[in-house]
């Protein structure tokens, strides 16, 4: 389901992958290579992404390395990933930090929702398709907060503002799931 591109290379290290994580900015790294950065940086922030200095809030491991949590060194790299996404993976982040994980988040979604052999729990895929169906009868529905037939186009503002909320909070319901999976808890 996830797993780096097939001839990408770790952009740290310039070899293969081992033990592959997926930061929320979706840059694919080797878990140790990753560890290497936050450590050579201070500790107690989380480390910035080496390829577009973003914020790296969650690591997630490739279903590959979580397969191999048995090998000693697999298993270290993991244990240094759950560390990392205890300590920065649970804290709240800002609007810009939210809008920018979007991406990443609704297309593990999506990928995790439409594989048969990954299982959300009952409660998150309730919760995503209400919020979905809710914001799309809002949408479709001809009741509107800010009319289109009064004000036009800026009528579907308030359309759009809906749409943005109902992704935020299914992303924010997803990153819960990857922070309870990744973070040992």
């Amino acid at each position: 389901m996830n797993s780096p591109p097939e001839n990408d290379l770790c952009s740290i290290c310039h070899s293969h992958f081992t033990a592959p994580c997926q930061a929320n900015c979706s840059h694919w790294f080797c878990g140790n290579c990753i560890m290497q950065v936050w450590r050579h940086g201070s500790t107690l922030q989380p480390c910035k992404c080496p390829l577009c200095r973003r914020p790296i809030s969650l690591l997630v491991p490739s279903e590959d390395t979580i397969r191999d949590r048995n090998d000693s060194s697999v298993a270290d790299v993991l244990g240094n990933l759950e560390t990392y996404n205890r300590l920065f993976g649970g804290r709240s982040t800002s609007l810009v930090q939210r809008m920018q994980d979007l991406p990443f988040l609704l297309r593990r979604l999506l990928r995790e929702m439409m594989d048969p052999q990954r299982t959300l729990p009952l409660v998150i895929r309730a919760r995503v398709y209400i919020a979905m169906i809710l914001s799309a009868i809002y949408i479709i529905s001809p009741i509107d907060i800010i009319p289109e037939g009064v004000l036009g186009i800026v009528g579907l503002l308030d359309d759009l503002l809906i749409a943005l909320i109902a992704f935020l909070h299914v992303a924010a319901l997803y990153r819960s799931v990857l922070y309870f999976r990744h973070a040992g808890s």
